[in-house]
């Protein structure tokens, strides 16, 4: 409790904004690619090319936060979060409680878990007195910094699961590999419950039993009581309220969704745009209201702004890895300094390091996948686990890096640097445990080489 104290105390007075870090990791990258022999006139133009490259990725990343916030946000939902509100009676208590319920949720989307955790952190406090605002808040945010990408909405394995989505370069290296290979191994679930436990015994028992940095000294006051329903004095407001409206959409999108389901399998179904397609569907059937769903996805948009910002840097840093000799040298380094054992740990290290510079799942395994999975071809390292590697320790810099904060900090009315320091404190818990059972569970592993495309 003493260390997350300190460590809070220092954050809020340090800790820098998300671009920061963008902007660190495109000039180390533009430097690193410089003394692997890249012409400077080459790499700015390869910093151009990929700046745009993309924008389909980042619109799909976006419409991940607004389907997470329409859901968490509906009726039904928000009446099942008020409920959970009453449960827990002490506050450390309060703490775990919501440390579970981020983690249970994150495995199903990390966008619906920010807001889902957020909106019951405010919630919470409501009940529970003397809880320490950023000791609940870091705890809501435990969903994305820890098991996330060993849930289905895992970026880096839905893509690999996607035929259409992998890049022609990298289908070439690793062919396609299933969801079976990644997130529904015995191996990837067994860590996600080992990560969740120690977790919710780290959130129990560094939050003080009673601080002085409550809710209110953050200035966060409970709401204000909702206003009476809208009057509707126009046909064009009696449609907006219309539910039949959305019945009869979201039922065919459902329907849809099914023949998608009944045609591929439940497993090959599930690629970004079809869970995205799912996720809006249900939104709008559980805000039952066309004019319910437009505002509530009217208040997500903010939430999208770190995305649709620095994505494109992300693209400039992907062009310069892939097109530049720095992805094939790193490939050979990975090689060099690996043996087949300890590949693993050093592919979590690695992993969790450009995490720092480059928070996203989807985007970094873009930049890092091409020769990652070509080191462990060469190495005969198992390649549906070192997806699952490199999704456990990505996942571990986003407990310091304030990038995928943005949604929640917007519910909680505070700034990262106020839960940093309890992130810390997590993820000095966590690193040493994803370390070794990466390498543990990599033995259990037989090596699949990968279908030769045509």
């Amino acid at each position: 409790m003493r260390v997350a104290v300190a460590l809070a105390d220092w954050s809020e007075r340090w800790f820098p904004d998300a671009f920061v870090f963008a902007l660190i990791a495109l000039i180390i990258v533009f430097i690193a690619a410089f003394f692997a022999g890249a012409a400077l006139r080459d790499l700015v133009q390869y910093f151009g090319l990929g700046f745009w490259s993309l924008i389909p990725f980042t619109m799909q990343m976006a419409i991940i936060i607004l389907g997470g916030y329409v859901v968490a946000t509906s009726p039904p939902i928000h009446r099942l979060i008020c409920w959970l509100a009453t449960v827990p009676r002490t506050p450390r208590g309060a703490v775990a409680f919501v440390a579970f319920f981020s983690m249970v949720t994150s495995l199903v989307s990390w966008g619906l878990s920010l807001i889902f955790s957020g909106l019951l952190v405010r919630e919470v406090v409501k009940q529970v007195r003397g809880v320490d605002y950023r000791a609940i808040g870091a705890a809501s945010y435990l969903g994305t910094g820890t098991v996330w990408a060993l849930g289905i909405s895992s970026s880096a394995a839905l893509l690999m699961a996607t035929p259409a989505s992998i890049p022609a370069g990298l289908i070439k290296i690793s062919g396609v590999i299933p969801l079976s290979q990644t997130i529904y191994t015995w191996q990837s679930l067994a860590m996600a419950a080992i990560l969740m436990f120690a977790s919710i015994m780290v959130a129990y028992l560094s939050a003080p039993a009673s601080s002085a940095k409550t809710a209110e000294y953050f200035g966060v006051v409970e709401d204000a009581p909702t206003s009476k329903p809208e009057e509707r004095r126009s046909p064009a407001e009696w449609l907006e309220h219309a539910p039949a409206l959305s019945l009869v959409i979201g039922v065919i999108g459902l329907t849809y969704f099914g023949q998608v389901v009944a045609a591929r399998g439940p497993l090959a179904a599930l690629d970004l745009n079809t869970y995205n397609f799912l996720f809006l569907m249900i939104g709008l059937l559980l805000h039952w209201r066309p004019r319910s769903f437009t505002r509530a996805v009217h208040n997500a948009v903010p939430a999208t702004a770190g995305v649709l910002i620095q994505f494109p840097f992300y693209g400039g840093i992907f062009g310069i890895m892939t097109m530049s000799p720095l992805s094939r040298d790193l490939a050979g380094f990975f090689v060099r300094i690996s043996s087949h054992g300890t590949f693993p740990v050093l592919v979590a290290i690695y992993s969790g390091i450009l995490g720092l510079f480059v928070p996203s799942g989807g985007s970094k395994w873009l930049i890092e996948a091409p020769y990652v999975l070509q080191a462990a071809k060469d190495l005969h390292v198992h390649l549906g686990w070192v997806v699952q590697i490199y999704n456990t320790a990505e996942a571990l810099p986003n407990l310091v890096n304030p990038f995928w904060m943005l949604p929640l900090l917007g519910i909680l009315k505070v700034r990262a640097r106020d839960l940093v320091g309890y992130g810390m404190l997590y993820l000095t818990v966590n690193a040493g445990l994803v370390l070794f059972f990466m390498w543990l569970f990599a033995r259990t592993f037989a090596y699949i080489p990968p279908p030769i495309p045509r």
